[in-house]
């Protein structure tokens, strides 16, 4: 699975930006993708995650009620529509995926993820 992330930006603290995730070479079936981040000097961090089939989602507790994680079957796409943000929300974000295959349900770990896009940063100013 190849991945391609866009969308990210400059924005100032409280604005809003969406991230996109495009599949090439097959579609996200029997997958579950992930937006995982990572910010200078820091580990990287589980944002949210969705599953292809069936739509399971989880969200990091420092983003609920903040970003959305979503997707569309017809464009083969995934979102993460990211409001209301903070400083410590600027990291490169990643495009992330791996087989639903044994899951019961979104892994959280971000080693858990073999397939990764190039990351699309995202800066948020104060």
């Amino acid at each position: 699975v190849q991945l391609q992330a866009s969308g990210g930006g400059l924005v100032q603290a409280g604005g809003s930006l969406r991230l996109t995730c495009a599949a090439s070479g097959r579609t996200f079936s029997g997958y579950t993708l992930a937006w995982i981040r990572q910010a200078p000097g820091k580990e990287r961090e589980f944002v949210a995650g969705i599953r292809w089939s069936g739509g399971i989602i989880a969200y990091a507790d420092s983003v609920k009620g903040r970003f959305t994680i979503s997707r569309d079957h017809a464009k083969n796409t995934v979102y993460l529509q990211m409001n209301s943000l903070k400083p410590e929300d600027t990291a490169i974000y990643y495009c992330t995926a791996k087989t639903t295959s044994g899951d019961w349900k979104i892994p959280t770990l971000p080693a858990s993820y073999n397939y990764w896009g190039q990351g699309t940063q995202v800066t948020v100013s104060s």
